[in-house]
């Protein structure tokens, strides 16, 4: 075949080319009003509350998020309305540095349940699952562990009875005493986790939660003795504030440590994550304040090798982090307290729990539904309030007062 033959059969083959559909002009989601669910239920906590809010927006698209309290929720909400819900970036940098102080871990909460809300409305208005959102599921189901699986007579047949009802692993924590004399702790609480691996037998999981109360000696002391049993991890060696200590933990134990359920935003675990001083972190939402900073500290747990095992939190949070840990590579394992979610008389729609696993579903946004008649309207934000300037850089984007 010549050259002009060539040609010509190679045209006559070719696909026409067709102009791409014209996509509708995109309006922006203006945000109208927030409001603040009081929920009866929840506990009265600053900190991982179960209050409910909402974000609604002249499109007709409202969001649901959870956490906060009334007062900090307020605030956070004053800050954005009228903007466009769909900046979510923007917004949470606003509500985050708005008031020139970065928000401490109260205020977090609170930013955390208004971020939901609007990671609801964006999957709502595009019609697709969060986590679709988030570059879609890396996993089929998120797999759990229990924290106060119903007794059954013993800690052995307890243990046992978890890991049945499909769990992945039985959680237990330090023994306890009063007065806390720690030493008798440590080996009461060895021979507590030899019947728990007893239990969940040779291939079964088990965790511990020192829940901060053991000093730096007596840490290192549990750790050593049941480091034979193979736990999955150990929860919150020694106390929160000073992470540097760390350090000295990882050179004296070889159990897995799982550390972050008192921490909110990155900069609280940026250090433990990129140094390898843990294994897991247990940061959940919305204590992170959301699901915007809590992609980011997935992304770096992703880039040190740690996983991500999430405190036990709300329902709507719950069916947030399916979103967030569905979508993220490594090693995930959720906390969930008893049996599992209950049915909640505000959630006619929330998370799906089947046999010790939670599971996507391909309901829009957070896959929740809200029905308000349980609740208490405490609050509620229409007018725009700011007590300080917003501050953005020549391209729009947002930095300091």
């Amino acid at each position: 075949m010549n050259r002009r033959n060539f040609l010509q059969t190679a045209a006559f083959a070719a696909p026409a080319i067709v102009a791409p559909a014209k996509l509708p002009p995109t309006a922006p989601l203006r945000i109208t009003r927030v409001r603040f669910y009081h929920n009866p239920a929840s506990r009265s906590l600053f900190n991982q509350s179960f209050h409910i809010v909402t974000v609604e927006t002249d499109a007709g698209i409202t969001g649901i998020g959870e956490g906060g309290m009334a007062e900090t929720v307020e605030q956070c909400g004053a800050m954005i309305i009228g903007e466009d819900a769909s900046n979510i970036e923007k917004l949470w940098q606003m509500m985050y540095r708005g008031y020139f102080y970065p928000a401490g871990r109260e205020k977090l909460d609170a930013l955390g349940a208004i971020d939901m809300a609007l990671w609801d409305i964006k999957g709502k208005a595009l019609g697709v699952p969060v986590y679709e959102l988030l570059g879609g599921l890396a996993r089929d189901h998120v797999e759990c562990y229990s924290t106060g699986f119903p007794s059954q007579g013993s800690v052995k047949e307890t243990a046992r009875a978890c890991i049945q009802a499909g769990f992945r692993a039985y959680r237990t924590s330090v023994a306890d005493g009063v007065p806390f004399d720690s030493h008798k702790v440590v080996r009461e609480t060895a021979r507590h986790c030899q019947e728990v691996r007893d239990g969940v037998g040779p291939d079964g999981d088990w965790s511990i939660d020192y829940h901060t109360r053991l000093d730096l000696p007596d840490a290192i002391r549990l750790s050593t003795l049941i480091e034979p049993l193979e736990p999955y991890f150990c929860e919150d060696l020694v106390r929160s504030e000073n992470k540097a200590v760390y350090h000295e933990l990882r050179r004296q134990v070889k159990v897995p440590i799982a550390v972050g359920e008192q921490f909110g935003d990155k900069w609280d675990t940026n250090e433990l994550i990129e140094q390898r001083l843990i294994d897991y972190t247990r940061v959940t939402l919305p204590n992170t304040g959301g699901i915007t900073e809590y992609r980011k500290i997935a992304a770096a747990c992703e880039t040190h090798y740690i996983g991500l095992i999430p405190h036990f939190t709300g329902p709507v949070a719950t069916a947030a982090l399916v979103h967030v840990c569905g979508a993220f590579p490594g090693p995930v394992m959720m906390e969930l307290t008893g049996l599992g979610p209950k049915a909640e008389s505000h959630l006619p729609e929330c998370a799906d729990f089947k046999n010790g696993k939670l599971y996507p579903n391909r309901r829009p946004g957070l896959g929740v539904t809200l029905d308000t008649k349980p609740l208490q309207l405490k609050v509620e934000v229409a007018k725009q309030f700011r007590l300080t300037p917003i501050y953005q850089r020549p391209d729009g984007s947002i930095t300091n007062w």
